[in-house]
């Protein structure tokens, strides 16, 4: 593992004492290399190896990387449980995504259809990335957001807050 790799994630994160604590206590860095492993493996041709080792992964840090996700240098993710990376997934250098992040696709078809996530993006705790859209360099991307269209580059997207809405019979319902 990379000291590049483990500095970046000591200047990102205030709670992180040390390369040690990193390394055996932060599920991010152990799905990341767990999927780095995967990974390579898959480019090689070695069969059902890669998928096992991307389930175990899963069950073991609560974070799902399909092998065959294209990621870059100083990939970061914090907190972590409920991430979801899919297959046709890219993503470029010092990204960070906080938990119950989903980058997901929209067809079942063997096309690109997961997406294209530039360098330094950030991506908030339960957002959802959608299709084969491309969010731009150094974009941001609040808590909760859904994103189904493109974002360029050094924008920030933020969800809608929540409120309230009037049904048919007069009533409030919240939604959250």
């Amino acid at each position: 593992m990379k000291i590049e790799f483990l500095e970046n994630i000591k200047n990102k994160d205030p709670a992180a004492k040390n390369y040690l604590e990193i390394i055996l206590c932060y599920p991010g860095v152990q799905a990341i290399f767990l999927h780095r492993l995967s990974h390579f493996l898959d480019k090689i041709s070695v069969p059902i190896l890669p998928r096992l080792i991307s389930r175990i992964s899963q069950i073991t840090t609560g974070i799902e990387i399909h092998p065959q996700a294209k990621i870059g240098k100083k990939f970061f993710i914090d907190h972590g449980f409920g991430v979801v990376i899919g297959q046709t997934c890219e993503i470029g250098n010092n990204v960070t995504i906080y938990q119950g992040v989903t980058l997901g696709g929209h067809s079942k078809e063997k096309i690109k259809r997961h997406p294209t996530i530039q360098d330094d993006v950030i991506i908030g705790a339960g957002a959802k990335i959608l299709g084969p859209i491309t969010i731009g360099k150094g974009a941001k991307i609040g808590p909760n957001a859904i994103v189904i269209k493109d974002i360029e580059a050094n924008k920030t997207v933020v969800a809608e807050i929540a409120h309230e809405i009037k049904n048919s019979e007069n009533q409030i319902d919240y939604y959250i």
